[in-house]
């Protein structure tokens, strides 16, 4: 059963709510309940199940209650409740083939003599790790496998999309449950798909290049525009994930891949992995031939990111050095300087909190020329790809020793009586001039802090 803790009040409950009996209604007729709880009736009864945002899903199995980690759109919900409901791999004759295979968008069938030959017990590894993200299940009726035209042992994949039976093309007797999960993988993601909230994630885990074609869904000839686009992405399979997107609605995150005007349609590619960005100039017109032009020259290793950056500073009076992205080598890979980073986001309360201890910490060391305390604006602000690491999380500190290019990662305290340990720990230039002593004022901030 799957339980929803919402309060009238909630607006995000209020989204939910028409998808949540949509999902309701269908899966009735599975025989799945779905019911919900008013917080504000029950606030006893929400406590008791550690609820402290709406709204809150819950799946309660035996009376055992997990939390719901599926998405909140009908089919979403519909397909992630199948899947609770059934063991991790189902049993399949011939006469519920049928059925079992169009119950979800993606459903593995292992076609065996019997139900302890290879690759059964490799099968069922699989599908436990992955029992949240596909239907398994396993046959050894042979009127099954012939309808299936397979011989046992076999494996077919079954897609609500593209190729719609998929047959593993390699001996399954000796297929190991991560070469399953790795083949299943790969062919769970469509050839060209539209993206959003609820599959991202999908194409965030799989660590392909993501191709984004950023649409107007009001524009004549979108859908022609995608068919166009498909076929180059049929070309690149396997190497890069490619997926039209609603560039109305999401024309922030089109900024964020540094297409810098909402001039639609548009296409960029990203390396997900290195949060590298490589968009198609704007300034040209938009043809399916330049996207061609465009993926085929990723492809070769020919495409240099566009880095953002802000301006680079005229001056630097503060002492917290401001770095940019245009500056960073220069700034931070200066062989003659250790270099302690903070790496923030304008919008950040952890980083708001920081913010005078870091100042003050470089007030400390603002006579040791050899060292720069500095910070950057990361989402302004994009790394160069020779940076060996990327900024997941807010704030975050790195500190580079003189003569170097390795990193360290700050994992203590903010404290600035931490900070300034950790600065003489790892520095290897010597710190001259630094000033010795730290203010009562800025000890109260800390305690404060």
């Amino acid at each position: 059963m799957l339980v929803e803790f919402f309060a009238p009040w909630c607006g995000h409950c209020k989204a939910l709510a028409p998808h949540y009996e949509e999902a309701a209604t269908e899966l009735k007729k599975k025989n799945i309940k779905l019911a919900k709880v008013d917080c504000v009736d029950q606030a006893e009864l929400c406590q008791a199940h550690g609820v402290q945002g709406y709204p809150t899903l819950k799946v309660f199995r035996n009376g055992t209650p997990t939390d719901y980690s599926g998405p909140r759109k009908a089919d979403g919900i519909i397909s992630y409740m199948v899947k609770q409901s059934l063991p991790a791999v189902t049993q399949v004759n011939a006469d519920s083939l049928d059925e079992f295979k169009s119950a979800d968008k993606i459903v593995a069938v292992a076609f065996l003599p019997t139900a302890t030959d290879a690759p059964a017990p490799e099968f069922s590894r699989a599908a436990e790790k992955h029992r949240e993200d596909y239907l398994f299940g396993l046959s050894v009726d042979p009127e099954a496998a012939e309808a299936a035209g397979v011989t046992p042992p076999a494996i077919v994949l079954y897609r609500a999309f593209d190729d719609a039976e998929t047959t593993y093309p390699y001996p399954a007797a000796s297929a190991s449950s991560e070469d399953l999960s790795e083949w299943i993988a790969g062919l769970s993601i469509p050839l060209m798909d539209e993206v959003n909230a609820d599959n991202y994630m999908v194409y965030a885990q799989s660590g392909k290049p993501l191709a984004y074609l950023f649409i107007d869904p009001t524009a004549e000839g979108k859908d022609e525009l995608v068919s166009s686009i498909r076929e180059i992405a049929g070309e690149h399979r396997g190497a890069v994930n490619f997926v039209y997107i609603d560039a109305v609605k999401f024309g922030d995150h089109a900024k964020a891949l540094n297409l810098a005007e909402p001039k639609w349609p548009a296409f960029v590619i990203q390396d997900i992995e290195k949060q590298l960005k490589y968009p198609l100039s704007q300034a040209d017109d938009f043809s399916a031939d330049s996207v061609k032009a465009h993926a085929q020259k990723f492809a070769k290793g020919e495409l240099s990111p566009e880095l953002k950056s802000q301006p680079v500073p005229t001056e630097q009076d503060e002492p917290v050095y401001t770095v940019v992205s245009k500056s960073f080598e220069d700034v931070v890979y200066d062989d003659e300087k250790d270099v302690f980073m903070e790496f923030y986001a304008a919008w950040c309360g952890h980083c708001k909190r920081l913010a005078p201890i870091w100042q003050q910490l470089a007030e400390k060391f603002e006579d040791a020329p050899s060292l720069i305390v500095g910070k950057m604006d990361a989402p302004e602000n994009d790394l160069p790809p020779s940076v060996p690491f990327r900024v997941s999380g807010f704030p975050t500190l790195k500190f580079k020793p003189a003569g170097g290019r390795a990193w360290v990662d700050y994992e203590g305290d903010r404290s600035l009586e931490s900070l300034i340990a950790f600065v003489e720990e790892h520095a290897v230039k010597p710190l001259k001039g630094s000033k010795q002593n730290t203010s009562t004022e800025e000890t109260h901030i800390h305690e404060e802090l």
